[in-house]
């Protein structure tokens, strides 16, 4: 059974969050922190801090959880990723890139 995960991204100064999905999380935010696709939203806002995941075995949940989380407004993303790391700290911090 395959994992797929719906993230959530910010920068620095925690004024910016970003909503995505993925099958492979580590490479996912390892292309992200390196900033490959020099003209996406997360690398033009320096988005490389994952704040908070969750896990799917199904992709079409995975997706459906990104847009239902793209549809809320910050308020209740603020709140989810406080529930699980209310110090937002960056997750992947001790992962090898």
């Amino acid at each position: 059974m395959n994992q797929e995960y719906c993230y959530i991204l910010t920068n620095k100064n925690k004024t910016v969050l970003y909503v995505g999905a993925t099958n492979d999380l580590e490479r996912r935010i390892a292309e992200h922190k390196k900033g490959i696709h020099p003209n996406a939203f997360t690398k033009r806002y320096n988005c490389t801090f994952l704040v908070y995941f969750e896990t799917f075995g199904d992709v079409k949940d995975a997706f459906r959880r990104e847009k239902q989380l793209k549809a809320g407004n910050r308020k209740r993303k603020e709140a989810l990723i406080n529930s699980i790391n209310p110090e937002w700290h960056d997750l992947s911090l001790e992962w090898q890139f």
